[in-house]
Formats: structure tokens, C-alpha cells, sequence
């Protein structure tokens, strides 16, 4: 018995949340008596040795070329092979796009229960019970997971990284792996930005800022906070702002430690896909903004007023 982490990569390197992913799920093998192993999936640039500092025993590293790219039945393959070999009773994954992917596959093919957005480690004394989201984020369910095997996908920005010391042993075993179905005949990269699923600031803009030439006031504050920026829907309907910068229910789900919600009123679809974050802070010049409700602080008041002091105050603050 053990608890297999799934770390996601990219383009050679380890994805922020699967850091997560690997601290959550050492934790979860510490409460049931046993060791957490990792898989990675494709070539990788970095020290795998040295994820043995987020308490992982074991990393299984499938370097075959051909799973650079992710294809999720050929990976939930290649997991479910690698989960019955070291006899993992318990599979990680983050809960982001390739997680959302795999995990479901991968727990009809082991006949698994899957709890997939989770937010905090399972509660053992009486079973096997894991919190999750529910309703966009409104409400919390305690999910009970009664099968042998068991699958939790977790919410990005729900558990602390622990990092500490240690070294991991890396082994490399042999696979024969699935071809593929998928071809990859083009990859559109966004350079030089923050993504947002991995953000842990995030400054947001919404139609209060009247226009594309106002988006300075967001851009220049994320730029001092070190954060990443994003958007309302109508702000990226209206190609002010490209549409991976927006969140919300048909946007991106974000959780960052702290959300400005620049001009946004706080609509219930937006709001959606931000009211995970730690703080919220809200600025607007209506005070009956639906936002309020939910911001930890709220400033009420003229963006294009507001906005430069704040920038400002940071700056004298970090001693910019």
C-alpha cells in the first residue's frame, strides 16, 4: 500500500502545483502509515532527486518521448500500469486541466472513488471522508470514499507547499506506451506573464475602467505587487483584454492569496470563479456593488482616483 502523487510538468519543468500536490499527498500517506511515491510523465529538466525534500520516497520517472505531450487516456494508462506495479492504494492529482483530464479516466479504469476538488486532507477516524467544493465554490461536501482504491484531485492554492530535506530515489522503469491519438500540430505560448492558475496575487479589471486605455491603473499595480492580471467576461468579450486573462464560471477558476477586483460589480458568475481566493478587495464607486458582500475589504470610491494611490502607496511601501 502507498499514496501515488501525479507532478505534472511542462515543457521540462514541475509545475507549481504539483508541489502542492506532493506535500498533500505525503500527508495523507503519513496518516495512513505509509509512503508516498511520485510519477512523472515525459523528459524533465529538473532535479527529481530533489522533490525528496516534499517527503516523496520514490519518483517513477517515464521518460518515453512520447508522453511530452499529454494525451489522457494514454496517460491514465501508463498511471494505471505504474499504480498496480508499486500497489498504490491512494493517486494525487492537482486539480487543474491535465488533473480534470486524467483523474476521471483513471478512476473507471481501476474502478476507483475520485473526490475531485478537494480542499483539505481526508478525515480518517471513521472511514475515509474528503472535503470538497460544491455549487461554484458556495458550499462544502464530505464526500465518503468507500472503494479499495481511491483517487483525490486537489484545488490549486488549497494546501500549503512543506518543504524541508531529503533526497528521493528516482527509478526509471520500462513501459510500453499506448500510441496516441492526439497529434500536436501547433503550441500557442503566452510569454512573460504569471499564469494565473498558479497566481498567488492577481489584480482584476472590469468595465469600471471605461475602456482598453485605462488598463494601465491594473497593470501597473500587479506590476509592483508582482502579480498576475485578469478580467471580467464583458471586458473579454469586448476585446479589451485577451480571453485567457478571464475569470470566472465560463472563465478560469482561480485561488489566489489575494484578488483586487478593479471596477467589477461582482456578478454571481464571476464571482464564480474567484470566491476561493484567501482576501478579496473590492473597489467601486457604487456602494450597492454585489462585490462587497463578498470582499474581505472594499473600497468605495473612483477607480481612476483610487487606483494611483494604492499603486503608490505599494511603491513607497516595498521602496520602489
Amino acid at each position: 500500500m502507498s499514496v501515488l502523487i501525479f507532478l505534472d510538468q511542462s515543457e521540462g519543468h514541475i509545475k507549481k502545483n504539483s508541489f502542492e500536490a506532493a506535500s498533500y499527498g505525503a500527508k495523507v500517506a503519513e496518516l495512513l502509515g505509509t509512503t508516498a511515491d511520485g510519477i512523472v510523465l515525459g523528459n524533465v529538466n529538473d532535479d527529481l532527486a530533489a522533490l525528496g525534500a516534499y517527503r516523496l520516497k520514490r519518483i517513477h520517472h517515464f521518460k518515453n518521448p512520447e508522453l511530452n505531450n499529454l494525451d489522457a487516456q494514454v496517460f491514465t494508462n501508463v498511471i494505471a500500469e505504474a499504480a498496480e506495479r508499486i500497489g498504490a492504494t491512494v493517486i494525487i492529482f492537482s486539480n487543474n486541466a491535465d488533473g480534470k483530464a486524467i483523474a476521471p479516466r483513471l478512476s473507471v479504469k481501476l474502478k476507483a472513488g475520485l473526490v475531485s476538488g478537494a480542499v483539505a486532507l481526508p478525515d480518517i477516524s471513521n472511514g475515509f471522508v474528503v472535503k470538497k467544493n460544491v455549487f461554484s465554490g458556495k458550499a462544502f461536501a464530505n464526500v465518503s470514499v468507500t472503494t479499495e482504491k481511491k483517487i483525490i484531485s486537489l484545488n490549486p492554492n488549497s494546501y500549503k507547499i512543506n518543504k524541508g530535506e531529503g533526497i528521493a530515489e528516482v527509478i526509471e522503469p520500462e513501459i510500453t506506451v499506448p500510441v496516441s491519438k492526439v497529434k500536436v500540430t501547433a503550441v500557442n505560448k503566452i510569454v512573460g506573464e504569471i499564469p494565473l492558475s498558479e497566481a498567488e496575487l492577481v489584480v482584476s479589471g472590469g468595465r469600471g475602467l471605461k475602456g482598453p486605455e485605462n488598463w494601465n491603473l491594473v497593470t501597473d499595480l500587479a506590476k509592483v505587487l508582482g502579480a498576475a492580471t485578469a478580467c471580467s467576461r464583458p471586458v473579454a468579450d469586448s476585446d479589451w483584454r485577451p480571453h485567457h486573462e478571464h475569470v470566472g464560471q465560463t472563465g478560469l477558476a482561480i485561488a489566489p492569496n489575494l484578488y483586487f477586483a478593479v471596477g467589477i460589480s461582482g456578478a454571481i458568475q464571476h464571482l464564480a470563479g474567484v470566491n476561493r481566493s484567501k482576501v478579496i478587495v473590492v473597489i467601486n464607486k457604487d456602494p450597492e456593488a454585489p462585490f462587497f458582500k463578498a470582499a474581505d475589504y472594499g473600497i468605495v470610491g473612483d477607480v481612476f482616483e483610487v487606483m494611483p494611490k494604492i499603486t503608490e502607496a505599494v511603491k513607497k511601501l516595498k521602496g520602489v
